[in-house]
């Protein structure tokens, strides 16, 4: 992470205050059988986060104002790297964990039903820390403004895989 732009790290840090932000609409604010104070408290999270996802938006943009065209291309570049080591210690974590659970479930699985769990596990911690940041609309409008088509292409085919 040292070695990468500062671009692409404050980039990834506005995609996870964004996808912060998103969780919380998303899965706590709707809920009406949550307690009450748990909502309150995740309430005034949220809005601690909002001001990080703002002072993150700002940096990110002045910083995109100090770098040349072939400097912007290089922080794409470490941007995609940045994800891709996100998603490797996904793929670690997700791993432990399923190993973890087949041993305590105290039952056995089919080679089928084992693969079937890795993947779907893998899937599940891959949209809740990388897809659900990068598909929310806030994220992809202050990237957009910032990179060139071209580059736009390069990070969604390396994306692709994760993604899809």
């Amino acid at each position: 992470m040292l070695r990468k732009s500062t671009w692409a790290v404050l980039a990834l840090t506005c995609c996870i205050e964004l996808f912060t932000l998103a969780h919380y609409r998303q899965s706590i604010e709707p809920d009406t059988e949550l307690s009450e104070l748990y909502k309150d408290v995740f309430l005034f999270h949220w809005k601690e986060e909002s001001q990080h996802a703002i002072l993150d938006e700002l940096e990110w943009v002045r910083e995109n104002g100090n770098l040349s065209a072939a400097q912007r291309d290089q922080a794409v570049t470490d941007l995609i790297e940045l994800i891709a080591a996100v998603d490797g210690i996904l793929t670690l974590q997700s791993t432990a964990d399923v190993d973890y659970f087949l041993s305590a479930c105290g039952r056995t699985f089919t080679a089928g039903d084992v693969e079937t769990i890795r993947a779907q596990m893998l899937s599940a911690y891959r949209w809740q820390y990388i897809v659900s940041g990068v598909r929310e609309p806030r994220f992809n409008e202050i990237l957009g403004r910032m990179i060139t088509p071209e580059q736009g292409a390069r990070i969604a085919m390396a994306l692709a895989p994760i993604v899809n």
